[in-house]
């Protein structure tokens, strides 16, 4: 496929390569450009604006930071929904608001476009791997053509329904669960530190006993042998429980654990760790908050 790919942060870089190894064409577009000199050596072309990364395209891939790149890259100068044909295939692989995605559902629709929302469940080191899982949805159709492109990105993929804004919500609800998993780790580590117990001998223990989960383990190195560059950030962290918080609202639902939440990432970033790396902060956090 010839494929547009918006986006190459930690993230968009590795799953853009995943595609050129796969045998697609690509063009590809970045804020900054130096991210996009690793693509051109594979043998992709670089696009001056987003637009032009939609050119003679079969699908476009966004893998952008937040909803304020989405607003700048789709409806500000140069911008993509009005450069896109009739036809072709948007499928965004970013964490973005509801509220967003809804209103990128009904400009799509309006101009003949198809869309599939397909974000994605992983850090940087699995996207380099094909190993993120995918959670999608939007028109059958739409996700058909959508596969050949995700495939090579993923160990599998989960459909939960005909409307983009679902895989959406259902990311951030996601997003939700591994911060509070974080927030239950680094809290249990610090009342094992108290009690005179080595945090990963603890986890060990009740990792065994309780959850087998490679998912907890995962995180839990991380938080105890700190990565020299973050995965994802607690500036990201505290951006998708933003954003989480916003989709509940709008349905009249309240998260009480989400607003304790929201309190602690303001903590961090008034400390300065809005660029530390998601785990790392909340645990630093929980030691912060843990001194009596």
């Amino acid at each position: 496929m010839k494929i547009g790919f918006l986006g190459l942060g930690k993230m968009g870089t590795p799953m853009a390569m995943r595609l050129l190894a796969a045998g697609h064409e690509l063009r590809v577009w970045n804020r900054s450009e130096g991210r996009t000199a690793p693509l051109a050596r594979e043998g992709a072309i670089v696009a001056g604006t987003p637009a032009e990364a939609e050119l003679e395209a079969d699908a476009v891939c966004t893998m952008l930071f937040d909803d304020a790149a989405h607003e700048e890259v789709f409806f500000g100068p140069h911008g993509l929904m009005e450069a896109m044909s009739p036809g072709v295939l948007h499928v965004s692989l970013s964490t973005i608001g509801v509220a967003l995605s809804e209103r990128l559902t009904r400009e799509h629709a309006r101009r003949g476009h198809r869309f599939v929302a397909a974000p994605v469940f992983g850090r940087p080191n699995v996207a380099a791997e094909g190993r993120l899982w995918i959670v999608a949805a939007g028109a059958d159709e739409a996700i058909e053509r959508a596969r050949p492109l995700l495939a090579p990105l993923s160990r599998g993929m989960t459909v939960v329904g005909a409307e983009p804004r679902q895989a959406h919500a259902v990311k951030l609800g996601g997003n939700f669960l591994i911060s509070t998993m974080i927030q239950s780790l680094s809290e249990s580590f610090v009342y094992a530190e108290r009690q005179g117990v080595d945090p990963a001998r603890f986890f060990e223990a009740v990792n065994s006993a309780l959850f087998q989960s490679p998912f907890y383990a995962a995180y839990a190195k991380v938080m105890l042998h700190p990565p020299e560059q973050a995965g994802a950030t607690v500036e990201l962290g505290e951006k998708d429980l933003r954003l989480l918080r916003e989709a509940a609202a709008s349905r009249a639902t309240r998260l009480s654990l989400a607003e304790l939440l929201a309190g602690i990432f303001a903590e961090a970033r008034a400390c300065g760790l809005a660029q530390e790396d998601w785990a790392v902060g909340q645990y630093t956090m929980a030691r912060k908050r843990g001194a009596l």
